[in-house]
């Protein structure tokens, strides 16, 4: 395998299933068995999933809601979907312990790098919820921040699309797809994957983004496998 420990970034719509919204359990049996087939080969897998299929704070600002309380809620949103997550792995037999960076025992553990990095050594997967336990920042950045922490080789972005493009495909037939780029292009063409904060964390500690389809069977083990079929942000 390419990777020997990954952090898996999962989108909170991608949990919603085909509607983007609430909780598809198809979709949750699905991702556990992907990440199950990772942790069957020896990868150490990691998880943090948004919260979007739930709550969103930055969208709820303009509905009333004040941001900061509105990012809390989306923070309690992703705890929910982690939870959802740890159950199907563990009937598949993969021991799943779920962190949350604010406390919220007895539902979940509270963060602690070293607790989470010894789960991905005894061949179990740490799934990582609330965020930073900061309003303002995104689930993306959060991601960065827990690869950076738990010393990933690789932040893998999960998404509906095969890859990095010059523009929405599913927008534009003409998009152009990037197998592999640097941040700086990413930055300066502004393809908006994950938020400057998430980028500027990867770049600075080393840490390659993998953008891939998430949802084609297979794929997860494809990309650890070092097959080129999403895009590399990469130095």
């Amino acid at each position: 395998m390419k990777y020997k420990r990954v952090l898996l970034k999962l989108s909170g719509e991608s949990i919603g299933g085909s509607d983007g919204y609430g909780i598809d359990q198809e979709r949750l049996s699905y991702y556990a068995h992907e990440i199950h087939n990772a942790v069957s080969v020896g990868v150490q897998v990691a998880v943090v999933v948004g919260g979007g299929n739930i709550f969103r704070g930055l969208e709820g600002t303009g509905k009333g809601f004040d941001r900061v309380k509105g990012d809390q809620m989306g923070m309690l949103a992703t705890i929910i979907n982690s939870i959802g997550l740890s159950v199907f792995l563990k009937k598949m037999g993969v021991d799943a312990e779920v962190f949350s960076s604010t406390p919220a025992e007895p539902y979940a553990r509270y963060y602690n790098r070293d607790a989470a990095v010894e789960i991905l050594n005894r061949g179990g997967v740490s799934i990582i919820a609330g965020g930073t336990g900061n309003p303002f920042f995104t689930t993306d950045s959060a991601s960065a921040l827990r690869a950076a922490e738990t010393g990933a080789g690789a932040l893998l972005k999960g998404t509906r699309v095969d890859g990095v493009y010059s523009a929405d495909p599913e927008k534009d037939p003409k998009a152009v797809k990037y197998p592999r780029l640097s941040f700086e292009k990413v930055l300066d063409d502004n393809l908006r994957i994950m938020d400057q904060t998430a980028f500027t964390i990867c770049r600075e500690n080393r840490i390659p983004i993998v953008v891939f389809d998430v949802n084609k069977k297979g794929n997860l083990l494809r990309v650890l496998n070092g097959e080129e079929i999403g895009s590399v942000v990469c130095d």
